[in-house]
Order: C-alpha cells, then sequence, then structure tokens
C-alpha cells in the first residue's frame, strides 16, 4: 500500500495483532463485568496507571464515545456503569470484541467503524465523555482529532485521553543499554525516506507517529478546552528498558467550555 493509505495498513495491523493475542485486544471477563456493576473496577488511558474515577464521574445516562477504543475493555465497564456508549475504532478485529462482550452480556452498543483522520460521522454536540485512550501515535495529524472531539462533545463534556510523549520514537530500545538515539522528533514517516516507511509496514509495527506535547496538549488547548489535570506514566514490564528511566506516556482530563 502507498504512504496515503497508511491508515488502512494500521486497520489491518491491528486487526493481526488482535488475532494474536495482543493484550489490548483481550476483551473483559464475565466476572469483571459484573464487578463493574457493583462498583470494582478500573480502565486504562495509558498503559499502567488506571484512570482516577474522579475524571470519570457519574456516567448513569450519559453518552460516552470510546474513540479508537475497541477490544471490548473499557465499552463493556462503562456501560455497566450506566453509559449510553458508543465505539468508534478502524479495527474490524477489534470492534469484534464489542460484539462478542455485548452480546455475552446482553447490552445494546453501538458500534461504529471508522478512520478518525476524517470527519467524525457524529453530530455537533452529541457526547458527555469522550474516553481516547492511546492511539493517535498512528495518524498524522492530532489537530483535526482534538477539533472533531471539541465539536461532538456538549459544552460541558469531558475529554480523556492518553498519549505517548515521543520518547518511544527517539530511542532504538530493544531492552539493553546503552539506550542509543536513532531519530529525530517529531518521527513522521511520511516524511521518512521510503525505506523507513516499508519497513514498518512489512514488519508489522504499523504506520507509526511522534506529537510534541505542543500538538498533544496544546492542540487540546487551541480547539477550546480547559485542561483540568493530567499524569504520566510508564511502559509495562518487558517493553524495554527505557520506561525505567523516564515515563513514556500521559493522560489527560479537558473540559469543552460551557
Amino acid at each position: 500500500m502507498s504512504k496515503e493509505n497508511y491508515t488502512e495498513i494500521n486497520s489491518i495491523t491491528w486487526d493481526r495483532w488482535a488475532k494474536n493475542g495482543c493484550e489490548w485486544s483481550q476483551p473483559i471477563s464475565h466476572e469483571e463485568f459484573l464487578n463493574a456493576k457493583k462498583g470494582q473496577w478500573g480502565v486504562f488511558l495509558t498503559p499502567c496507571k488506571y484512570v482516577p474515577k474522579k475524571w470519570v464521574g457519574d456516567l448513569h445516562t450519559k453518552k460516552l464515545l470510546g474513540l479508537a477504543s475497541g477490544g471490548g475493555q473499557q465499552i463493556p465497564i462503562f456501560t455497566a456503569l450506566g453509559a449510553d456508549c458508543t465505539v468508534f475504532d478502524y479495527s474490524n478485529a477489534q470492534l469484534e470484541a464489542e460484539k462478542l462482550v455485548s452480546e455475552r452480556e446482553g447490552y445494546a452498543v453501538n458500534i461504529v467503524k471508522g478512520d478518525m483522520t476524517k470527519t467524525l460521522p457524529f453530530e455537533d454536540n452529541s457526547f458527555d465523555v469522550i474516553f481516547h485512550p492511546v492511539s493517535n501515535c498512528y495518524i498524522e495529524d492530532v489537530f483535526h482529532v482534538w477539533n472533531e472531539c471539541y465539536r461532538i462533545l456538549k459544552n460541558g463534556g469531558v475529554l480523556l485521553a492518553g498519549f505517548d510523549n515521543g520518547l518511544n520514537f527517539l530511542f532504538d530500545d530493544d531492552g539493553t543499554l546503552p539506550l542509543i538515539a536513532v531519530n529525530k522528533l517529531p518521527f513522521n514517516p511520511l516524511k521518512e525516506n521510503n525505506d523507513v516507511f516499508k519497513r514498518m509496514a512489512d514488519n508489522d509495527e504499523g504506520i507509526q507517529f511522534s506529537h510534541s506535547l505542543e500538538e498533544q496538549i496544546g492542540g487540546q488547548l487551541k480547539a477550546g478546552f480547559i485542561l483540568t489535570d493530567l499524569y504520566e506514566d510508564h511502559d509495562r514490564e518487558g517493553c524495554g528498558v527505557l520506561r525505567e528511566y523516564a515515563p513514556q506516556y500521559i493522560a489527560t482530563r479537558a473540559v469543552k467550555k460551557v
């Protein structure tokens, strides 16, 4: 496929990862769903730290969008907490996991396949909450996503987002020291030579991008959001040695101005 179709490469890559047992593609169990109904739950925007429950608040009757959030992990929990959920993802396998859990537990969920680099297929002021875990590393333009999130959130609506800070792209982290800087930031495979793009596509890496904090946090502010809180996080154990030296991820809570 060509660089112009990079999101299709990522969709197919995620299908493959899901079928090969990717940890972010393992649906929650029946027991976890029942526990969520009892108030015992946790969800991730980033690899290791649970999202603070106060960030989520009372979801009863709230309309929630899981943006690039397929896999049957977060949306079932939000449904158990009383939210009216929609999940949007570009991977068939990730959406199949959502269908599997919803049918197993007997609840309704709006499942939408789509590419978040395009205009999102939702009306203005549609949602109370958007949950957007680490995923915008698979697209080139994050400003578009923040603008679309602002458009489709209701006034006072909450955007919960997770993203990397770019360090994962700076180093060649094979799990050993020393860490070697191999890429300049921001890293954009569409602007690198064709060998870089081909390697990522052929090696089942997905086409991934680093983004600056100016894009990630500044982009939310430019879209009109008010940032209310954030935290940093590390990769999970077994994902290289960089995690032992610096956090690689950030989660933010932002609110659409009333």
